[in-house]
């Protein structure tokens, strides 16, 4: 190796960018070895000759990029460095959308089939540099080239190649190892028993994502966020999830109407009518007007006669024993009818548990509000991440999340979107709109609800129909 790519790997060891102990890896991997560059924001000059190595690496017949884009966040500072000294306009590629504005998970200007090269620190896995790549790919942004500064030879460049991508490391671990030894910054003792973890320690190959199996978004640990609706359905226990999963891949829809109307007969009408496009019928048994148990004896008639789930909108969220009662008596008996409800998490899992004790004996399900599509919502953060711990606890009950994005990668868990139409947009009282393929490919919701853009059309069969095709073209999209 030359001389002054050992004086950087010493120089990476002086400030702590190299660290050798105990540490944990994003995917939950204990290492001896840790390298850890976000420090490096502090030495500017060291960060200016680390984005020249990096881009020098590449043949010049690999210097044709019209894009540059950065694997969030570590990597954003050297992309933005190689993007001003290279003069290649750069594309932000973010972790998780944001929860106003436009909500893209990409951020800049570019155009279908530019060319993009993806800059990383290190690369483990390469679920992290896939994530990214197929991010760019859902905007018709093309990659087929990755710069990275370390290769830790875990079995990351063999996973990224099986992707079609071609990684560029600037160092192995080998190469790392080997400079501190050899400048007595470390013994062979140590260089010994990093290079057996490695070799003990190779990360399993992320399967090429094929249609009907996987699709393209990865988590942080390149855990698949999604399969496809039937291989879901087959890893679900709870009924209610694989009848859910199962009427989608069968029907070949993932729309759900909300029925907001106020009249049984004018219910009963629309069911009948966009039935054939949905896999749920959403109900706010609270606003019928002429509300009766026979209301609920036809309902569960048209779901099996159509196959579709019952879900109640009710959004439960008081303590455990009231919404207990809420739910199995009064004068609904909403445990009786429908096959799901949701809840807000506010109160805590009390609200659960409440529910649980009446519903679960009757293999009914919930979903928990985990964020919502309104403006102002305060279903953000903590609260939703919060959330998502409480339905993880208690996964025999709860399925799935209302929501506007994906937030977990374990696909017995379904996530619905309400808020969305044909068209982006916003009511006069802050109900902000998505449009089908950016609810599903983009933020990866699993299912769309519609309701005004259905019920309120002139011609809802249409409607329903053109809302389904979108929303299920999206799904296959993302396979």
């Amino acid at each position: 190796m030359e001389s002054h790519l050992q004086d950087l790997v010493e120089k990476f060891f002086k400030i702590g960018c190299v660290k050798f102990g105990c540490f944990t890896l994003q995917s939950g991997m204990q290492t001896p070895i840790y390298f850890d560059l976000r420090g490096i924001v502090s030495y500017p000059q060291l960060m200016s000759d680390v984005s020249d190595l990096m881009f020098e690496i590449l043949p010049e017949n690999k210097k044709n990029f019209s894009r540059i884009c950065g694997v969030p966040y570590t990597a954003l500072p050297i992309a933005t460095c190689i993007s001003l000294k290279q003069n290649i306009p750069m594309l932000v590629k973010r972790k998780e959308a944001k929860d106003y504005g436009t909500k893209k998970m990409v951020e800049g200007i570019f155009n279908e089939g530019d060319k993009c090269l993806i800059i990383e620190d290190v690369v483990t896995s390469g679920s992290s540099i896939l994530e990214t790549v197929e991010s760019l790919k859902t905007i018709g942004v093309e990659i087929t080239d990755a710069i990275v500064l370390l290769n830790r030879e875990q079995g990351g460049e063999e996973n990224i190649t099986k992707h079609g991508i071609t990684l560029h490391s600037v160092f192995t671990m080998s190469q790392i190892l080997e400079v501190l030894r050899d400048r007595n910054k470390i013994s062979a003792g140590t260089v010994s028993s990093v290079m057996q973890f490695l070799s003990e320690n190779q990360v399993s190959n992320i399967a090429k994502k094929t249609d009907g199996d996987q699709d393209k978004s990865t988590d942080s640990n390149g855990i698949v966020k999604a399969l496809s609706f039937q291989k879901r359905a087959e890893l679900c226990t709870h009924p209610v999830a694989k009848k859910l999963f199962t009427c989608m891949a069968e029907k070949k829809t993932n729309l759900v109407v909300s029925v907001d109307l106020t009249s049984a007969s004018e219910i009963y009408d629309i069911i009948e009518k966009v039935s054939p496009f949905v896999c749920a019928v959403k109900t706010h048994v609270d606003i019928i007007k002429d509300f009766s148990q026979d209301f609920a004896t036809k309902l569960k008639q048209l779901s099996e006669k159509h196959n579709f789930v019952i879900f109640e909108d009710r959004k439960f969220s008081d303590i455990g024993s009231t919404v207990k009662n809420q739910y199995a008596e009064g004068v609904y008996h909403i445990c009786e009818w429908a096959h799901l409800v949701n809840a807000h998490p506010i109160p805590g899992p009390g609200v659960i548990e409440g529910l649980k004790e009446v519903g679960l004996a009757k293999n009914r399900a919930c979903l928990l509000v985990a964020e919502m599509s309104s403006a102002g919502t305060l279903a953000t953060g903590d609260y939703t991440k919060e959330t998502v711990k409480m339905a993880k606890e208690h996964e025999d009950f709860v399925i799935g999340y209302i929501c506007q994005k994906n937030l977990t990668s374990d696909p017995k868990f379904i996530h619905m979107t309400p808020g969305v139409q044909l068209h982006a947009g916003q009511d006069n009282l802050g109900q902000q709109y998505l449009t089908p393929r950016v609810a599903i490919c983009e933020h990866g919701s699993d299912s769309i609800i519609v309701g005004r853009g259905i019920i309120r059309n002139a011609d809802p069969v249409a409607q329903a129909k053109r809302l389904r095709d979108e929303a299920y073209a999206a799904y296959q999209e993302r396979l």
